[in-house]
């Protein structure tokens, strides 16, 4: 997994260090090595540039459980986005999402029955079967 601050420090000494405790998610978003590969693909085939563009996670009204994730890309973060960078991927969250999605793992599987990013949410108290409609 990729997580914030998990790039290491330029001028490591050969000294091997501690192993850092691991970052708890609810200091906010982790995206799976296989999200960033796939975020990053896509981006490209849509022509989102990296250094200016990014995936946009949101959560919005609706759906079977009452509220839908919200998943894009867009050109730039708006004025009070949280960013997050990932392997070079950036991640915008509006504050109210972020109340929902702070915690969360977004991950990519790529199997014979499904393809598909997956929201993989602490803070969701219940799902329906389309996974991507939860309550909180």
């Amino acid at each position: 997994m990729v997580s914030i601050g998990s790039k290491p420090a330029e001028g490591m000494s050969a000294v091997k260090p501690q192993p850092a405790a691991p970052q708890a998610p609810s200091q906010g978003l982790q995206v799976t090595e296989r999200a960033v590969k796939r975020i990053r693909a896509a981006m490209a085939k849509e022509g989102i540039s990296l250094e200016d563009g990014g995936l946009r996670l949101g959560v919005t009204g609706g759906g079977c459980s009452g509220l839908s994730y919200a998943i894009k890309f867009d050109t730039h973060p708006r004025e009070r986005d949280r960013i997050y960078e990932f392997g070079g991927v950036r991640v915008f969250v509006d504050p109210k999402s972020f109340l929902y999605l702070h915690g969360m793992t977004l991950d990519y599987e790529e199997t014979l029955m499904r393809q598909g990013f997956n929201f993989i949410n602490p803070n969701s108290t219940r799902s329906c079967g389309c996974g991507s409609s939860f309550s909180s």
